[in-house]
């Protein structure tokens, strides 16, 4: 009898869901494929002072110069005629070979996840050709592609959201069917999420990102040096010699065109060894982004004899400084030269230098992250396939996905008191 009643129970909740799906918030929208077929002033009063990918000269840069399989699609949401929410979703074009086996069981869950979702029936085919909606930025992590407009509550909101994933979806059928939408990287701050629950998405938690908290008394990279403990101190003081020993300057660089070919080989090096490439940048993204960014945007290179032999790009979104895409000579590297690390740690120079709160470093490498002072900040990505049956499946494959943790690390002298 309680089985029965939890099956009745069930299918209610799924009629539920099905009619929530179908049913208009109300709202009225306005759909673009490109940032300047919508009214900048009606973006700007939902976006301004919020996501830097969000503001319309990077939105630009994805149009113009972003990875061959995406494409842009945008949305604002209206209240009797004001905007209230914007959407910067993005359709991406995925094959097999963007999903290759790995070695941890956390990247081997989230491989298979997509597989199946995507199409279930050749989860295992490398001429596998499919395409996914993606509310949120594929280049950069964090919640990027929603905003709210300032003092409303964005619980009251994701029913929006919802109905405007569902229609630009629907209107992507003229290119082709996408199986699965996602909305990328949630955290605490977006409010409650049960709007997206009645919509039939799931949250499948990632990797976190790794956030160090920047320290007001810190006036330079020496003071973080000296707030460490002896250990992690000459940790990082070993590093530069290292790097100096191996004849290697850090400096930045203020004109990344002449030098894009390079950097753009030192970036294939890196990421063509990630296991999920969903997008691969193009030559002329990372100058383009620092031209639109300006002051915003920063680059550091490390240098052999005059020749780039790393790089790490820097942006500053508001409080928080972004240490965005690194390159690094593999050979060098592996010959003991920490370029990886004295990279990594010279973002934390330029955190200090914009006096932002923080430094957002990712979800990649989370134990050197963690050596540094960095703390997990935990993120979810939700997730719903287009067919509503197949979302039981896809429930079913979210809960056995596992995630690598971030390992507990204390490298400071004291910890503040809470």
């Amino acid at each position: 009898m309680d089985s029965t009643r939890g099956l009745l129970s069930s299918l209610r909740s799924l009629r539920e869901r099905r009619k929530a799906r179908r049913r208009p918030t109300g709202l009225q929208f306005a759909f673009a494929d490109s940032i300047d077929a919508l009214r900048p002033d009606h973006w700007d009063a939902v976006c301004a002072g919020q996501s830097l990918f969000l503001r319309r000269e990077a939105l630009r840069v994805v149009e113009e110069s972003g990875p061959e399989n995406l494409r842009p699609r945008y949305a604002l949401a209206y209240d009797e005629g004001e905007p209230v929410a914007a959407v910067a979703a993005q359709i991406v074009e995925l094959t097999g070979d963007r999903l290759r086996a790995v070695k941890t069981n956390a990247g081997e869950g989230r491989m298979r996840l997509l597989k199946r979702a995507l199409k279930p029936a050749a989860a295992a085919s490398e001429r596998m050709r499919q395409r996914m909606l993606v509310a949120g930025n594929l280049m950069s992590w964090g919640f990027h592609g929603i905003a709210f407009r300032p003092g409303l509550d964005p619980s009251d909101l994701w029913p929006a959201i919802g109905e405007a994933l569902y229609r630009i979806r629907r209107a992507a059928r003229l290119e082709g069917q996408t199986q699965l939408v996602m909305v990328k990287d949630l955290t605490a701050a977006q409010g409650s999420l049960d709007g997206l629950h009645r919509l039939s998405y799931r949250p499948l938690e990632t990797e976190p990102n790794m956030v160090l908290e920047i320290d007001p008394d810190w006036r330079s990279y020496e003071d973080y040096l000296q707030a460490l403990d002896a250990k992690y101190r000459r940790n990082a003081r070993d590093q530069l010699k290292k790097l100096a020993s191996a004849g290697c300057v850090l400096e930045p660089l203020v004109d990344l065109e002449p030098d894009a070919a390079r950097l753009h080989e030192l970036y294939l090096a890196v990421h063509e060894k990630a296991s999920v490439r969903l997008v691969t940048l193009p030559r002329d993204f990372l100058p383009e982004l620092a031209k639109a960014a300006g002051r915003d945007f920063h680059c550091t290179v490390a240098r052999q004899g005059g020749r780039i032999v790393g790089f790490v790009t820097h942006l500053r979104d508001g409080e928080t400084a972004i240490a965005y895409y690194i390159g690094f000579d593999r050979e060098l590297a592996g010959q003991g030269v920490p370029l990886y690390l004295r990279l990594l740690h010279s973002t934390i120079d330029q955190a200090i230098a914009w006096g932002c709160k923080r430094l957002s470093l990712g979800r990649t490498a989370l134990e050197p992250k963690a050596a540094m002072g960095a703390k997990p900040e935990p993120m979810t990505a939700w997730m719903r396939h287009r067919v509503p049956a197949l979302n039981w499946v896809l429930r079913g494959l979210i809960n056995t996905v596992d995630h690598e943790e971030a390992p507990e690390r204390n490298p400071f002298k004291t910890t503040k008191p809470e």
